[in-house]
């Protein structure tokens, strides 16, 4: 039910040393909307159990979904805070043909729910679990509200990207908010501009908020607090899957939905995919295609389901997805118990 796959280092350091959770220093949380269902139950055995009593610091990288649980896991109760998220976000129900402002509105709802009273100031102080949240900086066409004009710009980021990655730099630029302790250190060969910005009390909502806000499906998050003014909107744009080098030392754990990474948002239908020496020393655990086909319509969530079913066929849909979700982290558990490190494979193959 669960692919295991580590690059060359990893796997390495994983022989020598076994598979524990002091040697993970960082942690990937990708974009993808309700595809993360499908890792709900993992999630809470990871850090309800697996992660429980680190002690070295961790940090949380995420861009959209992968953001909002990053949110979750650096809060005091993460189990707690990852269930007003699942059942907060299942739930929600919008009208017929839906709006940027209607569907921003309940966003913010979601928001509201996930940090609830104090889940803001745990995550600024947590000095274990540190969060980062992407966001992606919009310049010219693409930070317009007017559909048209942003579509034109979204239109040209496509063509753009699929020349070459480096050329939509002009258009994004990159803003980790993160943890003020935080010492996480990024290289990015597209050399798309990175900014880091330490969490305040009035950024770290609309950071959030601004890391899920889909171009042309939800409102851009205008002029964030303690931060440069501008439109900021979803960070799976310029990091859906991830394509950077991480330098700071230990492993990366990167539970995904998918084994198919790819770098931003206009990557998905490309051939492109991420660089390999960018995962040397990652893990990377996802749903097997035997996992996914026992699924109810024999996929996992995502989007679409909001417009192609009633909410009734969607949340009892999305609820299965929930339970069945709790097989992956029984499997991850029986791996990390028995340390049967012959089940990892190389993760060389797939990004070849």
């Amino acid at each position: 039910m669960l692919d295991i796959y580590a690059g060359d280092t990893a796997l390495k350091t994983i022989r020598e040393n076994g598979f524990s959770p002091d040697l993970f220093r960082t942690f990937l949380g990708a974009s993808g909307g309700p595809k993360w269902f499908v890792l709900y139950g993992l999630d809470k055995y990871l850090f309800g159990d697996f992660f429980k009593d680190k002690q070295q610091p961790l940090n949380l990288i995420g861009s959209s979904a992968g953001a909002f649980r990053t949110a979750c896991f650096a809060q005091n109760d993460p189990l707690a805070a990852l269930e007003r998220l699942a059942k907060n976000y299942s739930e929600t129900v919008y009208s017929d043909d839906a709006q940027p402002a209607e569907i921003t509105t309940k966003a913010r709802v979601l928001l509201d729910t996930v940090f609830g009273v104090s889940g803001a100031a745990e995550i600024m102080n947590n000095k274990v679990f540190k969060a980062h949240f992407i966001v992606a900086k919009c310049n010219g066409f693409v930070a317009s509200e007017n559909k048209l004009i942003q579509g034109l710009g979204l239109v040209m980021s496509l063509l753009r990207n699929t020349i070459s990655r480096s050329l939509i730099k002009g258009q994004y630029e990159r803003f980790v908010f993160q943890n003020e302790t935080s010492q996480l250190s990024l290289h990015d060969p597209d050399n798309i501009l990175t900014t880091r910005l330490a969490f305040t009390d009035n950024n770290i909502k609309k950071a959030l908020l601004a890391s899920g806000a889909i171009p042309m499906v939800m409102q851009g998050i205008k002029d964030i607090d303690d931060c440069p003014p501008g439109m900021y909107r979803d960070g799976g744009i310029v990091d859906y899957h991830f394509d950077f080098e991480i330098k700071n030392e230990g492993l990366t754990l990167y539970p995904h939905f998918t084994s198919t990474l790819k770098a931003g948002w206009f990557d998905k239908k490309l051939s492109r995919n991420v660089r390999a020496k960018h995962y040397d020393k990652t893990v990377l655990i996802c749903p097997s295609h035997q996992f996914i086909d026992s699924l109810p319509y024999g996929k996992i969530p995502d989007r679409t389901d909001f417009t192609k079913m009633t909410p009734e066929q969607r949340l009892d849909y999305w609820q299965q997805v929930f339970v069945q979700s709790e097989q992956l982290a029984q499997e991850f558990t029986q791996f990390y118990q028995s340390q049967n490190i012959s089940q990892i494979k190389s993760i060389n193959a797939l990004l070849a």
